[in-house]
C-alpha cells in the first residue's frame, strides 16, 4: 500500500480580506448566513497555516474586481512575492473597464507575475459569453494564461443565470487556443459543463466551492474515468478550510490514477509545475 502524501494544488481561492467583506456587504451577509463570519477575513498567515495543516502545496489566489473593490491584482501580487513556492497570483479585471482594463491585466501579467484572469460574471451582469469579456479572452490567449469564470448560480443575492455552462460553448468555440477553468462545478447544471469538458480540449472543471464528498455522482464518475484530465480541485478558499476537503478526497473511491490527476497534476499541466 503506498502511503506517500499526494501533491495537492488548490487552483479557486480568493484573496479576501476584512476590507473586501465591508466593501462587498452580499458576500458577508452569506458568510453570516452559513455561520462563517469568522471566515471573512483573509491574512497570508491564515492561508500557509491552513495550507499546511491540510498538506496544500499551491495555492491560486486571485483579486476580485469591482467597483470600490481593495482586492486588486497588487495585493494579490504582494502575497505571491511574500510565499512564491506557495501562492500563484490570478488576476481580476471587471470586464466594464474596456480597454484600459486590458491594458491593466497585460500589467498584472507582465509586470506582476500573476498567471491567470479569473471572471465572476454576476458581478458584472453580463454572461462570459458577452462582447465586453472578448477583449480579455484575447489578452489570456497572447499572455499564455488560463482563464477562471464561475459556472454555477451565485450563492450570493445577485442573478445566477449568468452562470449557466452553456455560454461557454460559445467562448470555446471562438477561442479554440483559450485554456477555460469552469468554477464551482457548473452546479446546478454540472451534465451541461461535463458535457461541455468532454467537447472542448481546453474546458476543465473546477470543484469549488463544494465539499468533494458532496459532488455530484456524475461529476464523480467523469473525475474517475473518461474525465480525469479534465477537473481540477479547488476550494473558493476562505470559503472552506483544507483540511476537510483534502480529507474528503482521501476517502473517496477513486483510482490512485484519478486521484493525482484531480488534486495535482491536471493543474501542474495547465500552468507548467513540475
Amino acid at each position: 500500500m503506498n502511503n506517500k502524501k499526494p501533491r495537492v494544488a488548490d487552483v479557486w481561492a480568493n484573496y479576501w480580506d476584512a476590507a473586501y467583506f465591508a466593501a462587498y456587504p452580499q458576500m458577508q451577509a452569506l458568510y453570516d448566513r452559513l455561520g462563517m463570519p469568522d471566515r471573512a477575513a483573509v491574512t497570508l498567515e491564515m492561508i500557509l497555516r491552513e495550507a499546511d495543516a491540510g498538506g496544500v502545496e499551491r495555492i491560486v489566489l486571485s483579486a476580485t474586481d469591482f467597483p470600490g473593490s481593495p482586492s486588486d491584482n497588487r495585493k494579490v501580487a504582494e502575497m505571491a512575492a511574500a510565499a512564491p513556492d506557495r501562492i500563484v497570483g490570478c488576476a481580476s479585471v471587471d470586464p466594464r473597464r474596456g480597454m484600459e482594463g486590458v491594458r491593466e491585466l497585460r500589467r498584472a501579467v507582465n509586470e506582476d507575475g500573476l498567471r491567470g484572469y479569473k471572471v465572476l460574471p454576476f458581478l458584472y451582469g453580463a454572461p462570459p459569453n458577452d462582447a465586453i469579456y472578448y477583449p480579455y479572452y484575447a489578452a489570456c490567449v497572447d499572455l499564455g494564461i488560463p482563464v477562471l469564470v464561475l459556472a454555477g448560480h451565485t450563492a450570493v443575492m445577485e442573478k445566477s443565470d449568468v452562470g449557466r455552462p452553456l455560454y461557454l460553448d460559445d467562448v470555446a468555440l471562438y477561442f479554440r487556443d483559450l485554456t477555460i477553468i469552469a468554477g464551482h462545478a457548473g452546479f446546478p447544471w454540472t451534465d451541461e459543463l461535463i458535457g461541455l469538458a468532454w467537447k472542448h480540449e481546453r474546458v476543465f472543471i473546477d470543484t469549488s466551492g463544494h465539499r468533494p464528498k458532496y459532488l455530484p455522482p456524475a461529476l464523480k464518475h467523469f473525475l474517475n474515468s473518461y474525465g480525469r484530465e479534465k477537473v481540477v480541485f479547488g476550494t473558493g478558499y476562505p470559503f472552506m478550510d483544507y483540511a476537510k476537503p483534502v480529507s474528503d478526497v482521501a476517502s473517496m473511491d477513486l483510482r490512485p490514477e484519478s486521484r493525482a490527476a484531480f488534486l495535482w497534476d491536471n493543474a501542474a499541466r495547465i500552468w507548467g509545475w513540475t
